[in-house]
Order: C-alpha cells, then structure tokens, then sequence
C-alpha cells in the first residue's frame, strides 16, 4: 500500500533564532537515558540494555490499542520524545507502517541517541504539526496515538475540540485513538470530556498504574465492549518477552472496557 500524501514537512535546518521549540536534554546513569525539558517532568526513558522495552508504565498502557484493533495496517503517531512507542511498534508489529509525527526538531535531533531506527519503506518521522497533519489525513489511520508534550505540558492545538474531530475523521472505520493526558491537570476533566464528544461517547479512560498519566482509547467504529476483546489474539503477534510485559496490562485495560459495558448496560 502506497504512502498516503504527506504535507509538506517544516524544513530542519531552521536558524537558531527562528527556532521556537525548547531544546531537550538527555540525563544518562549508566544504566538508562531519560529526556527531559525539565528536572521535575519525564519525557521518555530508555533501558540501555533493552533499548525495544517498555520502560514508562503509560507506554504499556497506550499499547491497549491492540486489544481493539488487533492487526493494523497503518499507524500514526503525534510526538516522538524518545521513540519509546515507535521502537516497540516497529520491531513487534512487522506488517504495519508507522508514521511519526514530531514538531520539535530538537527532540527529532537526538533520535539516534535513543536508537530510534533510521526511517525505510515502513516507518518514517516527519518533522511537522502533528494537528495540521492529522487534519488532513481522513480515514487513513487504523490506529492513532497522540502522545504529545512540550516544556508546558500539554499543547493547545492537541486537546482542541477540533483536533479530536480530526482525529475521528483521521480513522479508518474500525480505527482507535489512544491519548496520554497528564490526569493531575486542571483541566483533564475538559480534555476528557471533548474526547467522549468528539467519538459519541466511544470512549474509555484508563488510568496509568502510577496514575499521573491516564490514556483515553476511543473507537470510532464498533462499540467499545467486551465482544471486541481476544487476548490471546492482541499478544499473539508479539514476541515471548513482549507478551509477558503486556499481558498484565492488558488484563487490566480488559477489565476497565468490560465496566464500561456494564455501565452501559445497567
């Protein structure tokens, strides 16, 4: 299946001065390397020895997409950070292209220091607006994974009313969205709300298990049920160490989709 037509990406060799991204930093303690904007907010970690894990717990989260869209053949990612989530799709999803989408070319710059794989015939990273992108993609995406912050935390345009249209419009039918939002922010009920909004309240909230994060899978064709799930199927296609870092999360995420359809029910 061919590339779908791409905006035009925003050029990487900006100047300094009309550079307005914040430039990361990586902290290295032998053992694993973190990106950072600041001390006190984690990006993204990488375990030096097992670069492909999982190593954040939301990470493992987001992957719950595959409880509802077992077998996705394309894949779009809104924010980079350090790879941690396009690595593992790459190696453990063979069949399906990814696509990256990554505003701040200070955080693309230091892909090869997280080993992000260089881009080839089924995976790209895309210097560009992930919102303006994904407007312009209509029913091109099987999944969709919004993971998207800046030095302030969560961006305007990625938790608009407008951008979550989009990013219904931006699925296929049986496709699904997977958003990572800061669960401690004032304004996380809004967020959540337009969500529930935007897919006709084809929506779930799942807590991280450190709970600051909490992801957001909404589907914008069948029901979100327990009917949908088989997890043997959704760990099928992942290797023996993937599956045993999965298996337990998706247990979980299962179990939260099945008190939703309770809840409907009653």
């Amino acid at each position: 299946m061919p590339w779908p037509s791409l905006p035009a990406p925003l050029p990487a060799d900006l100047p300094p001065q009309t550079q307005p991204h914040v430039k990361p930093f990586v902290c290295d303690d032998g053992s694993a390397k973190s990106l950072h904007f600041t001390m006190g907010e984690l990006q993204s970690r990488m375990n030096k020895a097992s670069p492909w894990q999982l190593d954040v717990d939301y990470t493992r989260t987001m992957m719950g997409f595959l409880l509802l869209q077992q077998a996705p053949a394309h894949i779009v990612m809104v924010g980079l950070g350090g790879g941690s989530l396009a690595k593992f799709c790459y190696r453990q999803l063979p069949d399906c292209r990814l696509t990256v989408l990554e505003i701040n070319p200070h955080v693309v710059a230091l892909r090869r220091d997280f080993c992000v794989p260089d881009d080839d015939e089924r995976f790209r990273v895309i210097l560009d607006d992930g919102a303006a992108f994904v407007a312009a993609q209509p029913a091109r995406c099987d999944v969709l994974l919004v993971d998207g912050f800046d030095h302030e935390g969560q961006p305007a345009a990625l938790c608009s009313q407008r951008f979550y249209d989009d990013c219904f419009a931006a699925l296929t039918p049986d496709g699904v969205l997977a958003v990572n939002l800061h669960h401690d922010d004032v304004d996380y009920p809004v967020w959540a709300e337009r969500l529930q909004r935007s897919f006709g309240g084809n929506a779930v909230e799942v807590p991280a298990p450190e709970k600051s994060n909490c992801i957001v899978f909404a589907s914008r064709g069948a029901h979100l049920s327990p009917r949908r799930i088989n997890l043997s199927r959704s760990l099928s296609r992942l290797d023996s160490a993937a599956r045993q870092q999965l298996k337990p999360e998706f247990v979980r995420i299962a179990w939260a989709i099945r008190d939703l359809g309770d809840s409907a029910a009653s």
